[in-house]
């Protein structure tokens, strides 16, 4: 019996096996370190810009109970709080990662092309779900979808509430830790390129709503947005445990669609229309003000070169979809005939044994009389 080579569990510290191996709890070290830092006084200053949501308006309400509404707008000192909350993010996919995801990994023993999308997959079913619920309730409080006129009514809307301002704060936290996860996860390199596309159009489009004061319009549309991929990502994670059940492909196909035709409608009727005919045009900085035509043919050319791209990439995989399908059928044909012809050759041949084989009584030749 052969001596078995101790193999080294440990990698050295600060080493690239190291850091992947531990970088959840690194990151947790880095975020507490912030944490810790309210409960001293010569730190807590700066601490609360990384934790708490900054730029803070009080409005007082007219009426007979005067209440007090806090309100807030953006500024450059969001972005300590979106590294803070992109720390966050980190930590909540290395937890769903080991305690839910490598546990159904080790019963299903997937391969390796499907060990990689199906944790893909159950990453972004489980924030999408998430962001969806949120942007809906938030969409739901704010009247928005039963009044749509006030997606441009009153532009610029430069004050937001609370939840919807940190909603955009953890949007703009989840998709930035996608770029460290192509590090920490170990992403093929071919893979790469095909995720930085997405994380760059989700980071240019919510920077974007956020940055011109399209708060409104990009929640809605985020919400639509995410309810198709948490479908689609949904049924790929039913594909993976049942390859018979495609049926939620279906659905999401017919979903996309409709998707793509209500986020034209929604981008042209309020950029194209609403912001076109409001009454504060021009461009002003100080304000937040955006309503220009420069701006807004960049929104709107955006907006659609992105759903083009969208539907481009959906036909392909819809075509090579139809491609397999096709294939496996004409396979499934071809068998089915081989065999039979295969049934048929080994019938003759057990029959040429029994009439012409050793084993068989030959005919005795009759003597001539």
């Amino acid at each position: 019996m052969g001596i078995r080579k101790k193999t080294n569990k440990n990698p050295p510290v600060l080493s690239h096996e190291f850091v992947i191996q531990n970088h959840a709890d690194i990151v947790s070290c880095v975020a507490m370190v912030f944490l810790l830092g309210l409960m001293f006084e010569v730190t807590s200053k700066f601490a609360v810009l990384f934790i708490t949501v900054q730029y803070n308006v009080t409005i007082s309400t007219n009426g007979p109970d005067e209440t007090a509404v806090n309100h807030f707008h953006h500024g450059i000192k969001d972005l300590a709080t979106v590294f803070f909350y992109m720390l966050v993010a980190i930590i909540m996919h290395a937890i769903i990662q080991e305690y839910v995801l490598d546990k159904i990994n080790r019963k299903k023993h997937f391969s390796k092309t499907k060990h990689s999308k199906f944790n893909e997959s159950g990453q972004l079913s489980a924030f999408y779900l998430f962001s969806f619920s949120w942007g809906a309730s938030i969409l739901l409080s704010e009247n928005f979808l039963s009044n749509p006129v006030t997606l441009w009514e009153g532009y610029p809307h430069t004050l937001m509430p609370f939840q919807m301002k940190f909603y955009f704060i953890c949007q703009l936290g989840y998709w930035l830790h996608a770029l460290p996860e192509l590090y920490f996860q170990k992403t093929k390199k071919e893979d790469i390129p095909r995720q930085l596309v997405y994380i760059f159009l989700y980071l240019v489009h919510i920077a974007g709503a956020y940055v011109l004061n399209l708060n409104r319009l990009g929640l809605v549309l985020l919400v639509l947005h995410y309810f198709v991929e948490f479908l689609f990502h949904v049924s790929r994670l039913v594909y993976f445990s049942n390859e018979n059940r495609q049926t939620g492909f279906t659905i999401w196909a017919v979903l996309f669609v409709l998707g793509r035709l209500l986020t034209l409608s929604l981008s042209v009727l309020t950029v194209g229309f609403g912001l076109a005919t409001a009454e504060n045009q021009g461009f002003d900085l100080a304000a937040g003000n955006f309503n220009v035509l420069f701006v807004r043919i960049t929104v709107l050319a955006a907006i659609c070169l992105t759903q083009a791209f969208m539907m481009w990439k959906f036909i392909n995989f819809q075509l090579r979809r139809w491609r397999e399908h096709a294939q496996a059928q004409t396979l499934k044909k071809k068998q089915v005939p081989s065999k039979s012809k295969s049934k048929k050759d080994k019938a003759n041949g057990v029959n040429g044994v029994n009439s012409h084989g050793a084993d068989s009584p030959r005919p005795r030749k009759e003597k001539s009389s």
